[in-house]
């Protein structure tokens, strides 16, 4: 077997206390104390994660915007310098080759963040689509580290460290600053559902911004967290996560990501006109969040049945929320299927379906 992966912030990781798991190849920091506990940090006060897994891919040149409108279902096109889009990037078939974000730098110089798991794969797809478009596609993923600012004190804690008024950058939107005397791409971005940020700077400036941002954030409460408290975050805020909520088989529209799919936008995308029939003679079945009243977490692959005891569908994410103290997750089901249960070791236990968020969100702007 190959060597596990490591960020750069791997020995920092180390050094307070890190518990790591094997994440798509990488060696992570799954949990520092307690996944509840820094769960609630970054509810109540802010949460420090190491995400230098994830892939950085570079577009650039005349033809980048419109490659990357062709690439993806949502509309870069509208795109400008310093703006940041969320989206899905799609098979033919309408099937999710990943979910990624964009951040435009310049007119024709665009970043482009995949999931860690999926970046030798999505490289290749990127570079074969770019086939015919003037633009150079490059694989910067080692010269990144990333690190995520998470929660109500994230702004008063970053403020300390730079001179950049962050009270001047909007909500998906990002730009250059200088943090702690590193060099960073500022992004209003994140995976948890709370305000917060993500810092983009050189791996050799990681761990001297990680031990800032730390001291920054003692006054306020600041912990790190990991992996382990991303997911059951994310999860409460209703985002997708790639092999979970979207996948090569289960399409945006079942996801209910139908808001990052523009069929009608000038540019034809990959995809396009197998979502448009999806949509057409409507999706065959579609990812539905629940929760049980129940703290028995319910894990994926857990099959759901309706009340006549039918398999319907299967339990895609499954976890305890810290915040309701209750088991909640997503499932893929048969569009239609009524009532909904799953099978505990013998016991029933209902899915009460939720529109996400879980739990009341700051509001972003």
């Amino acid at each position: 077997m190959p060597a596990l992966k490591r960020t750069p912030l791997f020995a920092f990781n180390q050094q307070h206390g890190a518990r790591f798991v094997d994440f798509g190849g990488w060696e992570m920091p799954v949990q520092y104390r307690s996944i509840l506990e820094e769960h609630r940090v970054v509810r109540q006060r802010a949460g420090l994660f190491d995400v230098s897994h994830m892939g950085e891919v570079e577009v650039t040149g005349p033809d980048a915007s419109r490659f990357l409108d062709h690439l993806v279902t949502n509309d870069v096109a509208k795109l400008f310098p310093g703006r940041v889009l969320y989206s899905a990037m799609c098979q033919p078939d309408g099937g999710v080759v990943d979910d990624l974000i964009i951040y435009c730098r310049g007119a024709q110089d665009f970043l482009v963040c995949v999931n860690a798991s999926n970046t030798e794969k999505d490289v290749a797809w990127i570079l074969q689509q770019a086939a015919g478009f003037n633009c150079t596609v490059r694989n910067l993923s080692d010269d990144f580290a990333l690190l995520a600012l998470q929660g109500p004190a994230s702004a008063a804690i970053l403020q300390a460290l730079t001179s950049f008024d962050l009270g001047a950058l909007k909500y998906y939107h990002c730009a250059a600053g200088t943090v702690a005397g590193a060099e960073c791409l500022i992004a209003r971005t994140g995976y948890t559902g709370e305000n917060g940020y993500e810092l983009f700077c050189r791996p050799a400036d990681a761990e001297p911004l990680a031990v800032a941002l730390l001291a920054a954030g003692q006054p306020h409460g600041l912990e790190l967290a990991g992996l382990g408290a991303r997911d059951s975050l994310r999860l409460e805020a209703g985002y997708p996560l790639y092999g979970h909520e979207i996948s090569a088989t289960i399409t945006p529209l079942q996801a209910g990501l139908g808001w990052v799919v523009k069929l009608d936008k000038p540019a034809g995308f990959i995809g396009r006109d197998a979502l448009r029939a999806q949509q057409a003679a409507g999706v065959p079945s579609r990812i539905v969040f629940f929760r049980t009243g129940d703290r028995r977490i319910i894990r994926a692959g857990t099959p759901v049945v309706d009340a006549a005891g039918a398999v319907v569908g299967e339990v895609k994410s499954g976890t305890l929320s810290p915040v309701l103290n209750e088991a909640i997750g997503s499932a893929l089901v048969q569009t239609g299927a009524g009532e909904l249960s799953v099978d505990v070791r013998g016991t029933a236990i209902k899915l009460i379906p939720v529109r996400p968020p879980f739990v009341p969100l700051p509001p972003k702007s």
